[in-house]
């Protein structure tokens, strides 16, 4: 059965940094599509950074990109998202997703219905 469970949320002020993981087991790590979304207060669930676990390519909503940075950890079969430069528009339940096999390009990993597998999410809060 597959599992992802995502920590490292909380609440901090604009310009501050945080770190997500998402731990994910149940499945072969080694070629998944790995992705962070974020849903804030009255808006629709967005695609933030994508990472092909299997070589490592990388995606990145315009809104993120500079600011945050998604890796992973193959011995702890772990994603990060390193956020930086916190805006109170980065305020969001923030969400781990996974999808067997590569990532097929930027259009469809950004995408919610892309994903088979879903975290229960963490929340980022920021203030001004």
């Amino acid at each position: 059965q597959v599992r992802l469970v995502e920590s490292g949320g909380g609440s901090v002020q604009s310009g501050g940094s945080l770190k997500l993981s998402c731990a994910a087991s149940g499945y072969r790590w080694s070629s998944y599509c790995m992705a962070w979304f974020r849903q804030g207060p009255g808006k629709e669930r967005e695609g933030v950074a994508v990472i092909y676990t299997g070589g490592g390519s990388t995606y990145y909503a315009d809104s993120v990109k500079g600011r945050f940075t998604i890796s992973q950890d193959n011995a702890k079969n772990t994603v990060y998202l390193q956020m930086n430069s916190l805006k109170p528009e980065d305020t969001a339940l923030y969400y781990c997703a996974a999808d067997p096999g590569s990532c097929s390009g930027a259009n469809w990993a950004m995408t919610t219905a892309s994903y088979k597998y879903w975290g229960q999410g963490t929340q980022v809060t920021v203030s001004s």
